[in-house]
């Protein structure tokens, strides 16, 4: 009897068994299925986040580049400035893969990807204006993967439920002043603004814009200057006459009466942070549209190997309407801004013949305080490219 009831004992453990281990294999199976849906969605939902990262690092590039390419138009005086920009953003949208292809633009039409205008300010999200005297020149981009544009950001465990692909887009912004009211260095900054403490008379400054001055020197692509013609009209820096006796345009940007190693620094290496600190005021127009600086005795003979060095560089000069006073008492009122190449230079010789000329010229600095729409602040300046959206 006790063999018989040990041998039932058995089975029916062994039964039970057999359905525990059948119980946990069903459970094994229905947690694997859970497991590899989590690990599929876990997969794809890494790669969309490296996509995201990847459509937005390709319309980032292909403002940046649309923008420096208007700045680089200017800079060659190339006219349809706007479609060049348009084809330099599509260039560099290709060269940026986006889930392993390499998006193109819409660059025509109302639907175009690539919006080119003008902004009002920085702040984010700034509406793009039409509105040209507004400070920044700007291009906005839009890279999109959908089914009907560059086609959808890939799935791929989700496809298992149906899911094949997902839509995607990614905004960007790139902006640089255009209109430039002043300019300001935080004390301890090592940076320059590449200006020259000579100021020109407006009225000569309008007269070259409107065609009326020679054009007897060309810039050459690898950086040096020749006689000829390259279609930008030049103007001589050293005038003949200010309006101030005693003073031929020199203008003090720092301490009082800038000795001639002070303005030959300043025409090598810039304005700096103690200039201004020096000064005392802002280097920036007022609400009335303009400001004050004294003025100096005139270009010395002393700085002409400095001013020899630059010929072919590109620096900032400042541009006034009037002045009152005499020689080192003069006072200027400066009205906008200018970017100029220098290029010739000779100040020795008699007054009639010397001359530092210089033709409009683009020019990027850092530094600068752009200016609202109300009036046109300066010419040929421009800040770096920068993204603000």
């Amino acid at each position: 009897m006790t063999t018989t009831r040990r041998t039932r004992s058995s089975c029916v453990s062994r039964r039970y068994g057999e359905r525990r281990r059948g119980a946990v294999a069903i459970l094994a199976v229905f947690l694997m299925v859970v497991l590899v849906g989590m690990l599929a969605m876990a997969i794809d939902i890494g790669y969309l986040a490296a996509s995201k990262t990847e459509i937005q690092r390709t319309a980032d590039s292909a403002a940046l580049a649309a923008c420096w390419q208007i700045y680089e138009s200017k800079v060659a005086g190339i006219q349809d400035e706007d479609a060049k920009a348009k084809i330099a953003a599509s260039d560099f949208a290709r060269l940026n893969s986006v889930s392993s292809t390499y998006p193109l633009l819409n660059t025509t039409g109302s639907g175009s990807d690539v919006q080119l205008g003008y902004l009002g300010s920085l702040a984010h999200n700034s509406a793009l204006t039409t509105n040209t005297n507004d400070p920044f020149r700007a291009v906005h981009v839009r890279v999109q993967k959908s089914s009907t544009s560059n086609g959808e950001v890939p799935l791929y465990f989700a496809r298992i439920f149906g899911k094949q692909g997902m839509s995607m887009s990614a905004d960007a912004t790139a902006a640089m002043a255009q209109q430039v009211r002043g300019f300001q260095i935080s004390e301890g900054s090592n940076l320059k603004i590449h200006m020259l403490p000579f100021a020109l008379d407006i009225q000569t400054w309008q007269a070259l814009q409107a065609g009326n001055a020679p054009d007897q020197f060309k810039y050459n692509q690898n950086g040096t200057v020749s006689s000829g013609t390259d279609g930008i009209r030049e103007v001589n820096l050293y005038p003949q006459g200010t309006g101030s006796p005693g003073n031929r345009g020199t203008v003090d940007i720092g301490g009082s009466n800038n000795s001639t190693a002070d303005i030959a620094r300043q025409i090598l290496h810039g304005i700096s942070a103690q200039d201004f600190i020096d000064m005392g005021t802002p280097l920036v127009f007022n609400n009335d549209g303009y400001l004050e600086l004294n003025g100096d005795t005139g270009i010395s003979a002393g700085i002409k190997d400095e001013l020899t060095s630059i010929i072919g560089k590109t620096r900032i000069i400042p541009i006034f309407e009037s002045v009152s006073g005499n020689g080192n008492n003069a006072t200027y009122r400066i009205v906008q801004w200018a970017g100029v190449r220098i290029l010739n230079v000779k100040l020795t010789g008699s007054m009639s013949s010397k001359k530092v000329i210089v033709q409009p010229a683009p020019i990027l600095t850092k530094g600068i305080v752009a200016g609202d729409a109300s009036r046109k602040w300066s010419e040929s300046v421009f800040s770096p490219v920068i993204l603000t959206n």
